[in-house]
């Protein structure tokens, strides 16, 4: 079991019957914590602070959360609806698949 992100939700046509579908993409969100990514010594942390200053200019991204495409699914409107739960972009779900089967939950606040 694993959280994922809704990451995008996009609006598609069936190739095969021509009408509108929905393309979902859930995101696997990884812990953003890591290991340092500079040793721990005096030049590491020099490094360390300069990205950081870096980042805070504007002039190199920041990474917040770790997170790689986890399932891209394209549902005709009537599956959508069959699949009783209505998912928005950034909503966190727990991903559970076990034997044959995927499970969404909603993750509440604060769980």
């Amino acid at each position: 079991m694993g959280k994922v992100k809704v990451s995008r939700i996009s609006g598609v046509t069936d190739p095969l019957t021509g009408l509108p579908a929905k393309q979902i993409e859930l995101v696997e969100i990884r812990d953003s914590r890591r290991p340092e990514a500079f040793p721990a010594s005096d030049e590491g942390r020099v490094v360390q602070g300069m990205v950081s200053q870096l980042q805070a200019m504007g002039l190199m991204p920041q990474i917040r959360e770790l997170g790689f495409s986890k399932v891209i699914m394209t549902l005709t409107e009537s599956e959508y609806d069959m699949l009783g739960i209505r998912l928005d972009v950034n909503e966190v779900y727990e991903l559970d698949i076990r034997n044959g089967s995927l499970t969404l939950k909603k993750v509440t606040e604060g769980t």
